[in-house]
């Protein structure tokens, strides 16, 4: 089936579709040996030859999903041009190309989804889709039930714009600390770190837990988990790129009258 180049793109995992937009208007890209400068164009990824800068892209056969335990002291990248240490250290086994959907700082840690399924990753990050992240938050000072409701309820503004509202919950407290567990349904760089510190409260220690329907649950730090079918239908769904078909349970009174039907309609025993 034909589709506009830019989504294959996207969906091969090459790059966003607003970067696969740039690679065509540059010249980047060839169908069946011509180069495409025209956006919009349409091709079939099951027919045609396409390719990025002389290589042929992979088609939906060759989607690869996993799960990542990203310990704390890498940087959620695979390359950086100082030398730290990233979280490609830990991909050696992987044969297929992955990317990180989203990040996590270098002093945190926690769940992190890498694929090569650009459409995915882009709707998992994305506000519109409402993907919930859960983390598990330690922070200074003891939170008061102000600061917690200041978390929640969207009125932060970082940036130029508020926050969506949140589920804050309180974990524990210490003498100096409190542990909270915090949902977000959108992704702004650093935001949970950001809000913490407008409410007075700096993070001591952040570890995502979930996302969307993946939870880290006994993961080991380093590592790295494939996706079975049902989890990657699961994320898709998270992601509104699948959608569930559910049948309708039927009520007790048909089933009721089902049985009532059935018993009224079975022959009745011949005398001896």
């Amino acid at each position: 089936m034909k589709e506009r180049l830019q989504k294959i793109l996207a969906q091969a995992g090459v790059a966003s579709r607003r970067k696969a937009e740039q690679l065509i208007v540059t010249g980047c890209v060839k169908v069946n040996k011509k180069i495409v400068k025209t956006l919009g164009q349409k091709a079939d990824p099951e027919k045609d030859l396409i390719e990025v800068d002389g290589k042929r892209i992979k088609n939906q056969a060759d989607k690869a999903y996993f799960l990542f335990y990203k310990p704390p002291g890498y940087l959620t990248t695979l390359k950086d041009p100082f030398n730290r240490p990233t979280i490609s250290h830990f991909f050696k086994n992987i044969k297929k190309r992955v990317y990180p959907v989203g990040r996590l700082d270098m002093d945190s840690e926690g769940l992190l989804i890498l694929t090569n399924d650009g459409e995915l990753s882009a709707r998992l990050m994305h506000p519109r889709y409402h993907v919930p992240k859960t983390y598990r938050v330690k922070v200074k000072g003891q939170l008061s039930e102000a600061a917690q409701e200041q978390l929640a309820g969207g009125t932060l503004v970082l940036g130029d714009r508020p926050v969506n509202p949140a589920e804050v919950k309180i974990i524990k407290r210490g003498q100096d600390r409190t542990w909270m567990q915090i949902t977000l349904t959108e992704g702004r760089h650093r935001q949970i770190k950001r809000m913490c510190s407008q409410v007075g409260h700096p993070v001591l220690k952040l570890k995502r837990t979930s996302y969307g329907p993946l939870v880290l649950g006994r993961l080991a730090r380093g590592t790295i988990k494939p996706l079975q079918g049902d989890e990657i239908r699961a994320l898709k769904e998270a992601a509104g790129l699948v959608t569930t078909s559910k049948r309708k349970p039927r009520s007790k009174v048909s089933r009721s009258k089902s049985r009532k039907t059935r018993s009224n309609t079975r022959p009745k025993n011949p005398p001896a």
